[in-house]
Order: C-alpha cells, then sequence, then structure tokens
C-alpha cells in the first residue's frame, strides 16, 4: 500500500541513550497528507530530535509514532526512510557521476527514474549542459557545482525514491539569499504540484512565512503552539510565538504619547493602503508609532501602533473607520505611560 504523507506524534518522549534528561517531551501534534508544516525553534528546542526519529535513527516508544496511521515500530525501517526523503543542510555529493549521485540509495533505479527525479529538482537543464550530462563525475575528479546546483541534485536524490514525504532540515541556511528564495520556490512547488507532504526544519520564521500553511513552534523540547500560518502570524498565542513572530518586539512603552490604538491585521490584502485611506476619507491623520507587520501570500499580518489626534472628534471618528475595516482588529492602550 503506497504510503499517503499523514505524521502523528502521539504524547511522545524522547532522550538520547546515554542521555541525562529528555529532549523532547509529552509531544503531540498531526500532519495531514499533502501539507507543509514549518518546525520552528531555537537551537536547542528539539528539531534535531523530531529529525532523527522520524528517520527512524533512533527508536521511540511504541504507540508514540505513525506514519499513515502506522506505529513506525511495526514497519521496516527502510521502508520509513524511502517514505521520508531527507534533505540536510550539508548535502554530501560523491566523487561520481551525477546520475549515481541521485540515485544513491534507491534499489533499481533506471535512466527515466533519475531524470524525472532531476526534472522535478529542476536541475535537468543544468546537468544536460554539461558535456557529459548524467555521466559528469563530480568532485575531485571532475566538476564543482554551485551551491544551488548542489541542493538541487540533493532534492532529485530525496525525490528518486518517490517519497510521500520531504523532510528539509535547514536546507536553505548555507545558501545565499537569492539562491534560497529559489530553493524555497522549488520545495513549495513540489509539496503543490505533487501532494507530497513537506516538513521544514527551521529556525527562521521567514522560510515559514514563505512557503508553510501550518508552523509548530518548539521550546525546550515542548510543542508550545500549532496552527496554521495566518491564524499563528496573526494572533501568537505563546511567549515563544510572539518572540518568533515579532522578533523586534512590540514595546508601547517607549512610545510617550496619549491616544495610543493597536491595530492588528488578519490576513486583509496586504495592498491596502489603511492609514492613507483614512486620511483621505476621514480627513485625519495618525501618527504611526511602531510597526511589525509582514506579507505571507499576499495578506497582511502583524501589528501597528497608531497615536491618534488629540481633537477627540477626529479620535472618534478614526477609530470608527478602523474597526469597519474588514480583517483588522482594533484595540485602545489604555493609561498608556512613555
Amino acid at each position: 500500500e503506497n504510503p499517503k504523507g499523514g505524521i502523528e506524534f502521539r504524547d511522545l518522549t524522547f532522550r538520547y541513550p546515554d542521555g541525562e534528561f529528555d529532549v523532547l517531551k509529552n509531544i503531540s501534534f498531526t500532519i495531514q497528507p499533502g501539507e507543509s508544516v514549518g518546525i520552528v525553534g531555537k537551537t536547542g528546542a528539539g528539531k534535531t530530535a523530531l529529525v532523527d526519529l522520524l528517520l527512524r535513527t533512533y527508536n521511540v516508544p511504541d504507540g508514540t509514532l505513525f506514519v499513515d496511521g502506522k506505529d513506525v515500530n511495526g514497519v521496516s525501517i527502510h521502508s520509513v526512510r524511502q517514505a521520508c526523503a531527507y534533505v540536510p543542510q550539508e548535502n554530501f555529493l560523491f566523487s561520481d557521476t551525477i546520475a549515481h549521485n541521485i540515485a544513491f540509495g534507491v534499489d533499481d533505479a533506471t535512466p527515466e527514474d533519475i531524470e524525472r527525479a532531476a526534472s522535478l529538482a529542476d536541475v535537468r537543464d543544468n546537468i544536460v549542459d554539461f558535456k557529459d550530462g548524467y555521466e559528469t563525475v563530480l568532485g575531485e575528479r571532475g566538476v564543482t557545482v554551485s551551491g544551488g546546483q548542489k541542493q538541487r541534485i540533493a532534492i532529485a536524490r530525496a525525490l528518486a525514491s518517490n517519497p510521500k514525504v520531504l523532510l528539509c532540515d535547514e536546507a536553505t541556511s548555507a545558501l545565499d539569499p537569492t539562491t534560497t528564495r529559489s530553493i524555497l520556490k522549488l520545495i513549495q512547488d513540489i509539496n503543490r504540484r505533487m501532494g507530497i507532504t513537506a516538513v521544514i526544519i527551521t529556525h527562521e520564521m521567514a522560510v515559514v512565512e514563505e512557503i508553510c500553511s501550518h508552523v509548530a513552534i518548539l521550546e525546550r523540547g515542548r510543542m508550545v503552539e500549532t496552527g496554521t500560518v495566518e491564524a499563528v502570524f496573526s494572533n501568537p498565542q505563546t511567549e515563544a510565538g510572539r518572540r518568533l513572530v515579532f522578533p523586534e518586539g512590540a514595546n508601547i512603552d517607549k512610545f510617550p504619547v496619549a491616544g495610543v490604538v493597536r491595530v492588528v491585521f488578519n490576513g486583509g490584502s496586504s495592498y491596502e493602503p489603511l492609514i492613507a485611506s483614512l486620511a483621505i476619507d476621514c480627513g485625519v491623520k495618525v501618527n504611526i508609532l511602531g510597526a511589525d507587520t509582514r506579507n505571507v501570500n499576499g495578506k497582511a499580518f502583524g501589528s501597528m501602533l497608531l497615536g491618534l489626534p488629540e481633537d477627540h472628534g477626529e479620535a472618534v471618528r478614526a477609530m470608527n473607520y478602523l474597526k469597519a475595516q474588514k480583517d483588522v482588529t482594533v484595540e485602545e492602550v489604555p493609561d498608556y505611560h512613555g
């Protein structure tokens, strides 16, 4: 039976052999087939341990980790690794042909399988441009490829097993910004076009913004917050979530003014000029005291602090106008002190 790409953790607690403490504690969450999920956390949060367990590098307690409804302890390690393809931060390419590098770990891969994987990873054109094509030797005895080409070959290797889960562990952290964007776009395209579940391990919320539909936040071995990207980015429920979504903070105490309101954007169009519209439609000008907003898939999330005019009538008109806007929440900041 073909795997579908669903993953479930059920109250999973784990410590490494000979470890002195649990690196994962009571982890429970579900990844539905075809989702793109960012697992985010600072260094030491437990992200690496999750990768190790998904790849069956270590055993898990019975009844705590399921792939497509099956306890991973009840299926072969080989079948789990065929279903869950891995793209690490540091990819190792052998001093061998491109074809052998792509086919590594896949039993009886045909030339057609290799070319299909290269096409899916958007590296086929690069390969055929080499004089020897797929027989081009990489490494010390052959050609040197760029960081982006290297990562695409690694993604082709992962896709050669026809997986249902693509597990990317900080897969773009060593790349320049332009190459990073192209690789993230590729992962997003693979997820959407092929229905492969994408699990993105990262410490950068910007990566989650770029390509993920859901996010799970790890802190000190615990899963502290999960949800859609839209929900978590618009209104993080935990301190860890707020630190990741608003790394600069939103400390209103540093703005010494009166009549302050906080405007929270909940997924409306990022291109609606709210403050300009307020000035044009109501004839009211407000001061932008601070903002931490971001564009996620063309939608606005985050918050903005506004200083209202001292004129009571203008302030009331501004509040009524803001409260009438779709996908915007407005709250007064009472007893405001600098």
